[in-house]
């Protein structure tokens, strides 16, 4: 072999050291956000969980009577509930994240649509609660509040009511879809875009 060979066989292996270390670049570039995902979803946990118990005494901060006792406490199972579940995904994920079995792009892909699937679950969660939340109010008021409740009960108020939940539920949607992008999404695109590149070299 010439000198001619081994020049051309150095610089062919130098391109390829060239070529991996800038694909490490862009996987070191995806990892700061996902580690950024991985803190937001352990405390998103914690004030969730708080938020649980503190719901705990609620019935005895608002001094309620022992027949909505009893149905806040079912409203508060069923609740518990839908959030268990919705924990156990998201617990599963999170320890998922961190298996490297394998090889790295189809890692941050895999971590890249999971995270939009449990966003997406993390969105219709708050919505149950809401609406189950929205349940318990109209059974608050009929039970606690009926003769109160009952000279109002016209038509217009009727109207007025539904068009406060609809606004509630709509101000809510909204809230909830820009904490989701606060907390997860604006991250999860900078991973998409580490993936789209990976993807067009």
């Amino acid at each position: 072999m010439n000198f001619d060979d081994l020049k051309k066989e150095w610089n062919a292996e130098t391109t390829e050291g060239s070529n991996i270390s800038s694909d490490m670049l862009k996987i070191k570039q995806s990892h700061t956000p996902i580690d950024k995902i991985r803190a937001k979803m352990k405390h998103e946990f914690f004030y969730q969980l708080a938020f649980l118990v503190f719901m705990v005494f609620i019935p005895f901060i608002a001094e309620f009577s022992v027949a909505l006792n009893q149905l806040y406490f079912m409203t508060y199972a069923i609740i518990c509930g839908f959030t268990a579940y919705y924990f156990l995904k998201f617990y599963r994920f999170y320890k998922n994240s961190y298996d490297m079995s394998m090889d790295t792009r189809k890692n941050i892909l895999w971590f890249y649509y999971e995270m939009k699937l449990n966003i997406e679950l993390y969105k219709a969660l708050t919505y149950i609660i809401v609406f189950i939340i929205v349940g318990f109010m109209s059974a608050y008021f009929l039970i606690e509040k009926a003769t109160v409740f009952a000279k109002i009960l016209t038509r217009l108020s009727i109207v007025y009511i539904l068009l406060n939940c609809f606004i509630t539920v709509l101000i809510i949607g909204l809230i909830t879809e820009l904490w989701a992008w606060y907390c997860y999404g604006k991250y999860l695109k900078q991973v998409k875009k580490v993936v789209d590149e990976l993807d067009y070299e």
